[in-house]
């Protein structure tokens, strides 16, 4: 299965991923905490709340808005959604894939945005050595990530992935 992002959001959260009033009244149904948050994480931890977990057969979600996307390139006819897509199976992420931006100029206006939202799970200061590889040539890069680890959760059945990971400093001692 196939689908967008956006329209998962509206469907399943019930609103516009960019209507920041509506995203921040359904956080606070949701005892989602949105202290210090941008508009972009609130709008994301509501899709992870009410979306992620509902798709249970394999489905590719397509289509992600740029403003979590830092790194993906615009699509042409679109400017709000990146090239983007991810893998859910059994209700989780087995893989992340992106087509790489690749313009100097935007890249840094990006991570200039990231880093003026203050969000915790940004960066603080603006990657200029990145941008400066693609301002002298930096090849196309792209890619795609499976979790080994989250394939083997749904493998085994487990809903930890401390259960699964190899490194035993990452598990709870018994």
């Amino acid at each position: 299965r196939r689908a967008c992002y956006l329209d998962l959001f509206r469907e399943k959260v019930g609103g516009d991923f960019f209507d920041d009033p509506f995203c921040r009244r359904r956080a606070a149904e949701l005892r989602i905490s949105t202290d210090g948050k941008p508009p972009e994480k609130i709008a994301n931890d509501l899709f992870e709340e009410c979306v992620e977990g509902t798709l249970l057969e394999p489905t590719f979600v397509l289509d992600y808005p740029v403003p979590i996307c830092p790194l993906a390139k615009t699509k042409p006819d679109d400017s709000k959604v990146a090239e983007r897509f991810e893998l859910f199976v059994a209700g989780m992420e087995l893989a992340n894939a992106f087509t790489e931006l690749n313009d100097p100029h935007d890249q840094e206006a990006r991570f200039r945005a990231h880093v003026a939202s203050k969000d915790e799970e940004s960066p603080s200061q603006v990657d200029v050595d990145y941008v400066q590889a693609l301002e002298v040539g930096m090849p196309p890069a792209g890619g795609l990530g499976i979790g080994i680890d989250r394939l083997t959760m749904l493998l085994t059945g487990e809903n930890s992935i401390r259960e699964v990971v190899l490194f035993p400093l990452l598990r709870e001692e018994k």
